[in-house]
């Protein structure tokens, strides 16, 4: 069945420009520090974190959900990809992004901390620096 989890926090920018920094590759890089090629365009595959992360957009409903094909280099070829749903709801003048990932291989939760470690923490000082 697959690792699933639930995670949220609180990025200090409204949700319109969460949503088209985590769609654009320029922007994607900057919040982040892991460069980036990415899509605002359904079906379109990315890239993250130099090569690290690799997937597809499956839906893009601006500015409030994105659904995406999510896997990492550390995924053996034999795993299907993970699905990777952001959820980004305005929360006063900042934005509540839920990251909801299921179908994670075993090792699955390590992604749990890296989504604080590797994007949250980074977007939360990148948007307060705007």
């Amino acid at each position: 069945m697959g690792i699933n989890f639930e995670i949220s926090d609180l990025i200090p920018a409204p949700p319109k420009v969460v949503f088209n920094a985590w769609l654009s590759s320029d922007e994607h890089s900057k919040m982040t520090g892991g460069q980036a090629k990415v899509s605002a365009t359904n079906g379109e595959t990315f890239e993250a974190w130099d090569g690290y992360i690799q997937g597809k957009n499956l839906e893009l409903d601006s500015p409030s959900r994105i659904l995406q094909n999510w896997r990492t280099s550390e995924f053996e070829d034999s795993d299907q990809d993970s699905l990777l749903e952001i959820l980004l709801e305005a929360e006063g003048k900042g934005t509540r992004i839920t990251i909801r990932h299921s179908n994670l291989p075993e090792h699955g939760m390590q992604y749990h901390q890296g989504w604080f470690d590797s994007y949250f923490d980074p977007m939360k000082e990148y948007f307060e620096e705007k």
